[in-house]
């Protein structure tokens, strides 16, 4: 499994409430020609990597006078402290960033970037983000299995990445897969959660367990007695896929037809950049153009 945190393999308990309605999701999916390109720069650890990532997003992608999305994770705040050094030293003028969560405006504070809260009538030239784990072939993305602090919201994070001009991803080589599994975060309506949960339930039956994100600690699958409530008044379900999905993209669009549901954490967009980290360097994959490999 590819979470952290390890969560039993046993059948969900939602299963037994409810006649199986189980439908078949079709995941036939065109294969795609990206871009890429590797830059030769070895470091011993993962940080580091990261930290190049983060490094390679600003000066490549950010110019003068932007209006810039913030994401959140550890790579995100690599890519906020550094863009607050080039501005500092003047290499970068007049950034305005839009934070994502409270995690991000927090770090863009101590870097001195000015901020705006997002609004629909802002152009946004650029956000970046760190990305769960994505897929190879489409470049679809999940975000939001961290744990929210505050304020933080999925949907405004999803919000201002999608009205983005372009969006960069930055990820880990080893969550660059040819096929993802773990967990899907899912916000649902909190009335009538469980028929959400159950019908959920059904619809993966055999391939994923469907858990209520708890607020405190661990919970059991039905979220414990202090479930999580987020900011707009919906609750968060994990769907956690014990083996790879052939297609993380017809998943989401399944997931999008459900009533109750709200949101989710996949994110698909074209345009897209994946920034990739790895021992050997940095690999870059762009969704924009079709062609094949080549090096910097």
């Amino acid at each position: 499994m590819a979470l952290a945190w390890a969560l039993p393999s046993s059948a969900s308990p939602f299963i037994s409430s409810l006649q199986t309605r189980k439908q078949a999701y079709n995941f036939a999916s065109s294969r795609n020609s990206f871009q890429r390109f590797v830059t030769r720069s070895s470091f011993s650890d993962s940080s580091a990597g990261l930290f190049l990532a983060a490094k390679h997003a600003v000066d490549s992608y950010v110019k003068s006078g932007m209006v810039i999305g913030l994401g959140s994770g550890h790579a995100s705040a690599l890519a906020i402290q550094y863009l607050g050094q080039q501005l500092r030293v003047g290499a970068i003028k007049d950034v305005t960033g839009i934070p994502t969560c409270v995690g991000s405006a927090s770090e863009a504070a101590k870097a001195g970037i000015p901020l705006e809260q997002y609004n629909d009538s802002y152009k946004i030239d650029l956000a970046f983000d760190d990305a769960d784990t994505m897929e190879e072939e489409t470049l679809a993305a999940i975000i939001g299995r961290r744990k929210l602090q505050g304020d933080d919201s999925i949907i405004q994070e999803k919000i201002i990445l999608e009205a983005a001009d372009k969006l960069i991803l930055i990820i880990k080589e080893k969550q660059f897969k040819g096929s993802v599994d773990g967990s899907i975060p899912v916000l649902i309506k909190s009335v009538n959660w469980l028929e959400t949960a159950e019908e959920i339930d059904d619809l993966f039956l055999g391939d994923a367990e469907v858990w209520r994100r708890p607020a405190i600690g661990y919970a059991g699958p039905l979220g414990g007695d202090f479930p999580l409530v987020t900011k707009e008044g919906h609750n968060i379900l994990d769907v956690i896929f014990t083996s790879p999905m052939e297609s993380l993209v017809e998943v989401a669009k399944t997931l999008d037809q459900i009533d109750g549901v709200v949101e989710h954490g996949v994110i698909f967009r074209n345009p897209c950049t994946a920034i990739i980290a790895s021992e050997n360097g940095l690999q870059i994959v762009d969704n924009t153009i079709q062609m094949e490999s080549s090096n910097l």
